[in-house]
């Protein structure tokens, strides 16, 4: 019996691989698609698991957001557009799911086919897509999308979507998009990612115009009512083409979501305490330690908890301007970094309810901070020799720590040495550059008191060194239209990360984003190490190599001096009025409003 078996083994073993290739049949197209690995949810999924399936529909949701806004428009730098366009209004050929790193399940596209090496992606459309005004979604509104956002999107979109070498139309909803040999692997999923527009509502020509005309797209929700920089109502879409899917079961439960817009944090606050505004995701330490006993959250009405999240907390800093002096100087910002005494600044301000954020990535496995460099990162940075600082290399403590007590005569000694280094010294009280009789001077662009307050603070020590700081805080508009165009010395931004992180790091952190106005990249950065790192990063095929990757350029970033890190919050502080609910299971990437719906 034993040498038959091995007998069928044998044939079996030596069918020519040509007949079973043919028998085998083109593999059909897939429901879903994971950066690296599989997706976890099977073909037939009913829904997603962090969701209720059941949730009862109806209601309205009322939030909040500071600011102002005077366009309609989400795919142009130009104006500022309100919240919730981008997620209830237009949708992707693929959605993205909540609960893995990242992986995109069908949506308007039912299926997706790319080759091993990823070098081009095919989408399958559903035929029964529609945008809101009932006009179906077709191949040409793909390709449409496309071109008009690779000419006048974000930055992102036009360097993202000029990877693609070539656009077919293979029938009336099936469009295939070929890259050639980029090497970027995320880029069928970027294509996955990408809205589509309808084209026969829109003009390529005046595309990239600022307008207060509502919008026409085939998300779930509609515009139904526009005060301009004041308030927008989106109302759930009766006739919306995508309610049964898997993908959105258990989605978008609200029969309106309303955001109200407000000049400042503090008066959003007031409008919560009021009743007026349904959920608060709370940001402020002293207001979440101190505010919060008003009579609503004292009858229970009213409940607050902190949510554990699964994401990384990404980096939260004073980022300096590199386009400009002083700060073009690596060691006048090493010595700006030395200056900072986040000990006494997180306890007299923050109530010490933070912590301090020393990667880019902080919070997660990602992150290089208490980590030497495995033997993939140091094979990559060896191409750029005094690229990453030593103490960073080997994962050793490098922002400096002060004892909390407000006198950091440690950190002033420290900044002074690479002040005189970088040419500098005192005369006359003033911190001037010796060669030009230049005052060491900056100012810092505020958007909000908090802002201003805690630049204030980090503002002492400067003062004794000689230092001049002005701040200047100003309006929504004028504050997002100087960051589009970088004009500021220093400034405070959170860069939000993923699990995955991929094409959006080049849009932050590139040499190309740098010189264009609109992208992320605030700092500035021009570092062929960082450059190398983002390929890497992107063209890496398994998880291990590219956590390796993810980890060099956090390293590189953290040598380069180009933010003073400041702090994070451990998980997210939440606050909501019981009229509305939410699942008991939280998604990796925390708390997710889609998912909501009004208690009964």
């Amino acid at each position: 019996m034993n040498a038959i078996r091995a007998v069928g083994l044998c044939l079996l073993l030596f069918v020519p691989a040509p007949a079973v290739a043919q028998n085998a049949g083109p593999a059909p197209p897939a429901h879903g698609i994971a950066m690296h690995g599989s997706p976890l949810l099977p073909a037939g999924f009913t829904h997603q698991p962090h969701v209720n399936p059941d949730a009862p529909k109806g209601g309205t949701l009322r939030l909040g957001s500071p600011g102002t806004f005077d366009n309609l428009n989400p795919f142009t730098i130009k104006g500022n557009t309100p919240q919730g366009l981008r997620e209830y209004v237009f949708e992707s050929l693929m959605a993205r799911a909540a609960d893995e790193p990242f992986t995109l399940y069908g949506l308007i596209a039912a299926g997706i086919e790319t080759p091993a090496d990823r070098s081009a992606v095919t989408f399958h459309l559903r035929p029964q897509a529609r945008f809101s005004d009932g006009k179906p979604i077709t191949a040409e509104d793909v390709v449409f999308s496309h071109k008009v956002l690779a000419e006048k999107g974000w930055p992102y979109h036009r360097a993202h979507y000029r990877k693609v070498e070539k656009v077919d139309v293979l029938g009336p909803h099936t469009v295939r998009f070929t890259f050639g040999a980029s090497g970027d692997r995320e880029l069928p999923l970027i294509l996955g990612l990408m809205p589509v527009l309808p084209r026969h509502r829109l003009d390529a020509e005046t595309f990239d115009r600022t307008t207060l005309d509502p919008v026409v797209g085939s998300g779930p929700y509609t515009i139904a009512k526009v005060d301009p920089g004041r308030a927008i109502v989106y109302r759930r879409n009766p006739g919306y083409w995508g309610r049964d899917l898997p993908i959105q079961r258990g989605r978008y439960n609200f029969d309106t979501i309303s955001y109200e817009f407000f000049r400042d944090q503090g008066a959003m606050f007031e409008a919560f305490k009021a009743g007026d505004i349904d959920v608060r995701v709370e940001e402020e330490p002293a207001r979440w330690a101190e505010a919060y006993d008003f009579p609503a959250v004292r009858n229970g009405q009213v409940v607050r908890r902190e949510i554990k999240l699964g994401l990384p907390a990404g980096m939260s800093a004073l980022v300096f301007n590199t386009r400009r002096a002083p700060f073009d100087d690596a060691r006048v910002r090493r010595a700006f970094v030395q200056l900072l005494d986040a000990e006494w600044i997180n306890r007299n301000l923050f109530h010490s309810l933070y912590r301090r954020t020393g990667s880019f990535f902080a919070r997660s496995d990602l992150a290089s901070a208490g980590r030497p460099a495995d033997a993939r990162e140091r094979e990559l940075l060896a191409r750029f020799p005094g690229a990453v600082h030593p103490d960073i290399l080997e994962g050793r403590p490098f922002l400096p720590v002060t004892d909390g007590s407000g006198n950091n005569r440690a950190g002033l000694a420290a900044a002074n040495k690479l002040l005189v280094e970088a040419g500098y010294g005192l005369a006359g009280g003033r911190m001037v550059h010796r060669a030009t009789g230049k005052p060491l001077a900056f100012e810092f662009l505020a958007a909000s008191r908090s802002q201003e307050r805690l630049i204030l603070a980090f503002g002492a020590p400067l003062k004794q060194l000689g230092i001049a700081m002005r701040v200047r805080q100003v309006d929504s508009a004028q504050y997002w239209g100087r960051m589009k165009s970088y004009d500021f010395d220093m400034a405070q931004w959170n860069w939000g990360a993923s699990l995955s992180p991929g094409n959006e790091q080049i849009n932050r952190w590139s040499s190309r984003a740098a010189a264009i106005d609109g992208t992320l990249n605030y700092a500035g950065v021009k570092n062929p190490a960082v450059d190398a790192m983002i390929e890497e990063l992107l063209k890496a095929e398994a998880r291990e190599p590219f956590e390796s990757a993810v980890r060099a350029l956090d390293r590189v970033l953290l040598s380069g001096e180009y933010v003073i890190p400041l702090f994070h919050v451990p998980g997210q502080w939440l606050a909501w009025n019981r009229r509305v609910t939410f699942p008991e299971r939280t998604p990796l990437s925390g708390i997710d409003f889609d998912t909501w719906w009004a208690a009964r």
